[in-house]
């Protein structure tokens, strides 16, 4: 069993950054692949970025290549989100997700969440 809570949301200006953290409970959490996801209001939960479980393997949502970095450390059981040059389109909630997945975008193959955190981002 892995529980999952995020960190880290708030309300930052267009062109600010912010990080978001997740933080692991479970001896098991260094076999997962782990990634975030967001959702705006009205929309679905779309895939943001997702790292391997041994950190080999990244990947992103081109909507935020070059401006999100995704990483993990197994030592303390963390996930963070760095995101710079915010967008008002940024504004979601973000979850993380941990599973032991294939298609690292896809959300199915994610056996575990949090409950998310806010990010909003004004204009």
């Amino acid at each position: 069993q892995v529980q999952l809570v995020e960190s880290g949301g708030g309300l930052v200006q267009a062109g600010g950054s912010l990080r978001l953290s997740c933080a692991a409970s479970g001896r098991t959490f260094s076999v997962y692949a782990m990634g975030w996801f967001r959702q705006a209001p009205g929309k679905e939960r779309d895939f943001v970025a997702a790292i391997s479980w041994n950190a080999g393997a990244i990947y992103y949502a081109d909507s935020v290549k070059g401006r999100f970095t995704i990483s993990r450390v197994m030592a303390k059981n963390t996930l963070d989100l760095q995101m710079n040059s915010l967008k008002p389109e940024d504004t979601a909630v973000y979850y993380c997700a941990a599973g032991e997945v294939t298609k690292y975008t896809r959300r199915d193959g994610y056996k575990y969440w949090g409950q998310g955190t806010q990010v909003t981002v004004s204009s």
